[in-house]
């Protein structure tokens, strides 16, 4: 599963995600995208799994990109833990997603089995999800 080598701070602040994507809005490397609706925290084992699932639709025949990556860290304090005794340990990363963000890029295959992947991919991940095409 994705997760950075390396990090400067181990623990982060929660933010907030708000507005829409302008950064990565764009489809940059292939014919196809992903484009999300919704603004949520997308895990890394959820990347994974609808990695898989793209791959698996086209049998390995195109390129496929991640245009998205978890760094940022999510603690979790144990259970039964009483209040206090400072921020719990790292549990795993996420990629706080906006809307607009393109998620996954595609090449090297039709339309069809494009749609049809993205489909089994958006299914999941926790946001809503839009099928797009490069403007050429």
């Amino acid at each position: 599963m994705l997760e950075p080598r390396k990090t400067k701070h181990r623990k982060m602040m929660k933010g907030r995600s708000k507005g829409i994507s302008s950064k990565g809005s764009s489809i940059s490397f292939g014919r196809f995208g992903l484009k999300s609706l919704g603004t949520k925290w997308i895990t890394s084992s959820q990347i994974e799994a609808a990695r898989r699932a793209i791959t698996r639709t086209f049998k390995r025949k195109g390129k496929l990109w991640i245009r998205i990556f978890p760094d940022k860290p999510i603690t979790f304090k144990g259970a039964e833990t009483p209040m206090g005794g400072g921020k719990g340990s790292v549990k795993g990363y996420v990629f706080p997603i906006t809307p607009g963000r393109i998620i996954f890029e595609l090449d090297g295959v039709s339309e069809e089995i494009a749609r049809q992947a993205f489909r089994k991919a958006s299914d999941k991940l926790p946001v809503k999800t839009k099928f797009v095409k490069k403007e050429i």
